[in-house]
């Protein structure tokens, strides 16, 4: 598996169930949609849609409202109804689009209606519309589980995750403020680094807790094997993104997690990438991280003051991290230390180091490499 310069595939799969009492409409509808590549159940009233709902699981349901028994409408107060762990994109169609007719079928849970006879591809960019709003959904819900199995393997990180997500956040946003990124970085993007930089570290789970854990400096044979969770990071969100390749989000998080410990002057790992040859949002997590790490109690250290992580970094600026990233850091140093005040895992409970010559090294331990 290449990662260097991964790609994802275009489009999946996604499920719909069909619900017409013209078998030749049925038919037709059903020919379309497996064209354009989904795969498709089709039932011929509501009651037998209720029960292919049951094994099929569908993402998108297409129903006609006039039929016999159980109406279009019907059904989809019945899908709404029903307990799901997961939401279903309901379109209606009718011949009748009288203004009364589409207010009482979105009342009913529809969420688009589409009136007969429609263009075909007037359904397949309705569909599209609708699996952003279903991607959305599978994306909070996939980045949650992911980075809870992420922490799960480290013992001591406390608020780690939320830390240092909220120091990206904010790191991008004053980028957002200059000329340069004004193309690049917009309120999507910072929001999508604020949900994806968790999963910085999901690379953790497949180091031996031997290295991971241990409470001091790492031999050279143990940092090569804790080098592996950038790989091991990024093999897993490429595993996802071939299951998943509608999900474009997983494209920034496996950026983030295969290269965020690369650096500046090309000295990182694991492909030793310099400059823009690293992702912006890697160079961004890179001095989010590090910050943290330097700032919090760990089992290998102890908490350095901010103003002594301050110098580290200064120091490191050109080296380890991005200059402009380092500025921008320290545009917003206030707000930095207000949210690590804030979010500080013991209030006031943990040692401080201070030091008249602060190291230039940022320590190489298991919770900060």
């Amino acid at each position: 598996m290449n990662l260097a310069s991964h790609t994802t595939n275009a489009g999946e799969q996604h499920k719909i169930l069909i619900v017409d009492d013209d078998p030749l409409a049925l038919e037709l509808l059903e020919f379309t949609l497996t064209r354009f590549g989904y795969t498709v159940q089709t039932a011929s009233d509501g009651q037998s849609a209720l029960d292919r709902i049951r094994w099929f699981s569908p993402r998108f349901i297409i129903s006609d409202v006039e039929m016999p028994g159980m109406s279009g409408i019907e059904l989809c107060k019945a899908v709404r109804r029903r307990p799901s762990t997961q939401y279903i994109y309901f379109i209606l169609l009718t011949s009748n689009s009288d203004p009364e007719s589409v207010v009482e079928g979105l009342d009913a849970g529809a969420d688009d209606y589409l009136s007969k006879p429609f263009r075909h591809e007037e359904l397949r960019l309705r569909l599209e519309g609708g699996k952003r709003l279903v991607m959305l959904e599978g994306r909070d819900m996939m980045i949650f589980s992911l980075a809870k199995l992420a922490e799960s393997r480290d013992q001591d990180t406390g608020k780690h995750l939320e830390r240092m997500r909220e120091y990206s956040r904010a790191i991008a946003t004053e980028l957002m403020q200059w000329g340069k990124y004004e193309k690049t970085i917009d309120a999507q993007y910072v929001e999508l680094l604020y949900l994806t930089s968790p999963l910085h570290d999901i690379g953790k789970v497949g180091i031996p807790d031997a290295v991971l854990l241990k409470p001091g400096k790492l031999t050279p044979e143990e940092f090569e094997i804790m080098k592996r969770h950038t790989i091991i990071g990024g093999e897993t969100l490429m595993a996802s993104s071939q299951v998943h390749p509608e999900a474009s989000f997983l494209t920034m998080a496996l950026d983030i997690a295969l290269k965020h410990h690369e650096k500046w002057d090309g000295s990182g790992y694991p492909f030793g990438l310099k400059h823009e040859e690293i992702p912006l949002c890697a160079r961004i997590v890179a001095l989010a991280d590090v910050y943290d790490a330097l700032t919090t109690k760990r089992v290998y250290k102890p908490a350095f003051s901010h103003d002594v992580a301050c110098d580290i970094i200064r120091q490191s600026s050109g080296q380890h991290f991005d200059p402009e990233i380092v500025t921008a850091f320290f545009n917003i140093e206030q707000q930095i230390q207000d949210i690590q005040a804030e979010l500080d895992d013991v209030q006031g409970n943990v040692a401080i180091v201070e030091f008249s010559t602060p190291p230039v090294a940022i320590p190489t331990s298991p919770l900060a490499c």
